[in-house]
Formats: C-alpha cells, structure tokens, sequence
C-alpha cells in the first residue's frame, strides 16, 4: 500500500498537504529511513508518527467563537499546531484572538503560552505578531535561544510571508509592487495608520507585493500579498490605498455607494497569513501554511473560487 493511503485509512483527519509536510520534514518515517507519499509499506514494516499528530480527527479543526471563550488554554493551544518541534512552535492562529494582551482584551496567545512553560520553566515565546482579527500562521519560539534567531531573521527580512485576501473590485495591475510612508494617528475609534508623505514625522516606509490569483465577476478579487516591510496594519493599508479595500476590515473598509457586499459573505475581516518560509534555528528553512479560516472558506464556496487548485499548488 502507498504510504499517503496508509495514512488516510489510519489517520482520515490529516490532510494532503500537512502530511507533506511531516514527510519532507523527516518526521515521518518507515523502518528510520525517510520516505515519500508514493513509498510502499509493507507488512512487518515500523511506520513512525510524530505523537503530534496522533489525534488527527481533533487537530486543526475549526476553533469557534465558543471554544474560544471556554476552551482550556493547553487545549486550544494543541489544536492550533501546524508545525511543532524541540526549537519551533507554528500555530494557525483563529480570527478575533488576540496574540498580546490590551484594553479590551480578555484572552490572549501570549497569556496562553504560560499553559506550555517547560519542566525548566521556560515559557514559550512570541517572535512575531498578527492583527487580532487576521487569522493564520504565527511563529513561536519554544526557547530563549531559538527566540533570538527567529526574531533576528523578522529583523533581517530573511522572511517571507504570504497572505490571502478578499477585496473589493478588481486592481487595473494583476501584479505590483506597493510602496508608500504609512504613520500611525489617533481617532475616535482607536489608532489607524494612513498613507503619509516622505519625511512626515513619524511615518515609516512601508513595501507590499500582491497578485492576483483569482476573480468573481469583476465584482471582487483574491489576493495574493505579500509584505516586504512589517509596519502595523501595513497590508489593510496598502489594499485601501490601491482603491480595493479589504472586505470586511472593521477599520479601512470605506463604504462604497454603487458597491454591496455580496449575500451571505460574513461582514469579518478577509486576511489570513497564509504560509511562512523563515530559517529554522537549527538550519535550513521551514515552510509551513496554514488552512483558510471558516468565514473565508464559507465566502470562497460562495463565488466558487478555486481552492483546492490553489492549496495544491502551494503544497508543491
């Protein structure tokens, strides 16, 4: 029997492309030797499975709003793990969770770490941060060490993240490159950056990338975005300032007249950090992507986008 058909008949809930990447990350293997999808296993053979994934039908399911309010910290922490081992933690972090603790905020990624603190009493840490209603992969460093180089490459730009979107409209250009100064300001609704001119004080340069991958009707677009700089809100921003906001972003979405949002699409911010490629602190890269969320997937079923071709395609 192939090696993917022997998983899917003992382990039905792990999907294709997390079952990559145990295998090319050598976590998977037959008789100690590394393997691929396509290896046949035969009987007598010792087939190792990382204990992460034991209970595949529970991981990674979708977190809803009452799991999120009731949930135990360990708990929730467990079914968000895409990636885990004794250096790196990557979660597919849910929408409307916070990753640091503020005003209003009664629950908080970093406050649940405490729930994973080492026999040594090592907690783990955050290297990096996502918006709280974006949803999507978040890096977690398991020690002080690993910490250090993980958020030196953020520092470094030896990054690179992907995001998905929905917007509005279709961009003129399929693919380009954003580049403005963005400067965090003061309203009534909390801080909002906006697009500043060179040399206002305080604005910092910010560089986006974006593609797009797919459209409904001339009606709205799937982006592909990627940030080149890591300012606050920066690709919320850069969509408004292209004229395609995103769809519902409580903070930059403008209403436009002669525009609705289609029925039945959830008026939640449409942005999910889809897949990171960063050095792992024991060398070489890690890969890792993260599923749509369900408000999204809801919304891409709706206008009948692709994502199974897209998923595909990334885990290539």
């Amino acid at each position: 029997m192939r090696l993917d058909r022997w998983f899917k008949v003992h382990f039905p809930g792990l999907g294709f492309g997390p079952l990559q990447k145990l295998l090319r990350s050598g976590q998977v293997r037959v008789d100690g030797g590394r393997v691929k999808s396509d290896t046949r296993v035969q009987p007598g053979q010792v087939v190792r499975v990382p204990p992460l994934d034991v209970d595949a039908k529970s991981k990674n399911t979708p977190i809803a709003g009452h799991d999120l309010k009731h949930g135990g910290d360990y708990e929730l922490l467990q079914r968000m793990v895409l990636h885990e081992d004794d250096k790196v933690i990557v979660l597919n972090k849910p929408a409307g969770l916070a990753v640091q603790g503020g005003s209003g905020v009664t629950r908080n990624i970093d406050k649940m770490l405490e729930a994973w603190t080492s026999p040594k009493g090592e907690k783990p840490r955050l290297v990096h941060r996502l918006d709280r209603d974006t949803s999507g992969v978040l890096v977690i460093a398991r020690t002080r060490g690993a910490a250090q180089k993980l958020t030196a490459a953020f520092r470094e730009r030896d990054t690179k993240k992907t995001y998905w979107s929905l917007v509005r409209g279709v961009p003129r250009k399929h693919e380009d490159k954003i580049s403005t100064w963005l400067v965090k300001e003061a309203t009534a609704d909390g801080d909002r950056m906006r697009v500043a001119k060179h040399g206002e004080d305080g604005a910092d340069h910010a560089i986006s990338y974006y593609r797009v991958l797919e459209t409904a009707a001339q009606n709205l677009a799937w982006l592909e975005m990627e940030p080149y700089t890591g300012r606050t809100h920066q690709l919320r921003v850069h969509a408004l300032h292209i004229g395609h906001p995103i769809i519902g972003d409580p903070k930059y979405f403008i209403e436009d007249p002669n525009w609705d949002v289609p029925g039945g699409i959830q008026k939640r911010l449409h942005l999910h950090a889809r897949k990171i490629d960063i050095p792992h602190p024991s060398g070489g890269r890690l890969r890792v992507s993260a599923p749509l969320p369900p408000h999204m997937v809801q919304t891409w079923n709706l206008l009948g986008l692709d994502l199974a071709s897209q998923e595909r395609e990334d885990d290539e």
